[in-house]
């Protein structure tokens, strides 16, 4: 989905998209927020409407990964990355792992 894409799904399905925006943090900037609708309203037709808690916990570990560097198990990632398939997220951080920063001292 691009961004017009999202834009044109959100206007033509007012109602759900109403019911998304009530699930925004107030923690999280509008970059974060965006990328993580896009995450919802992407996969929300695999989850029943009154349901939504594990899609909405799936977003939150998909966007704590790319944006804080959290980590969570290989396969969760997996599910993850696969369910944003297509997620563009410009500047988003990199982070780097105390094994990847030790190797690249010892490397001097």
């Amino acid at each position: 989905m691009s961004v017009l894409d999202v834009e044109d799904f959100i206007q033509q399905n007012r109602a759900l998209a109403d019911q998304v925006e009530t699930h925004r943090g107030y923690w999280e900037s509008e970059k974060h927020w965006e990328a993580r609708r896009e995450f919802i309203l992407r996969n929300i037709n695999d989850f029943q409407v009154e349901q939504l808690d594990p899609l909405l916990s799936l977003s939150m570990v998909w966007a704590n990964n790319v944006f804080l560097g959290c980590r969570y198990s290989t396969e969760l990632l997996e599910k993850v990355n696969e369910m944003a398939e297509g997620i563009v997220v410009e500047d988003a951080p990199v982070f780097k792992t105390r094994d990847e920063i030790m190797k690249k001292q010892q490397g001097r």
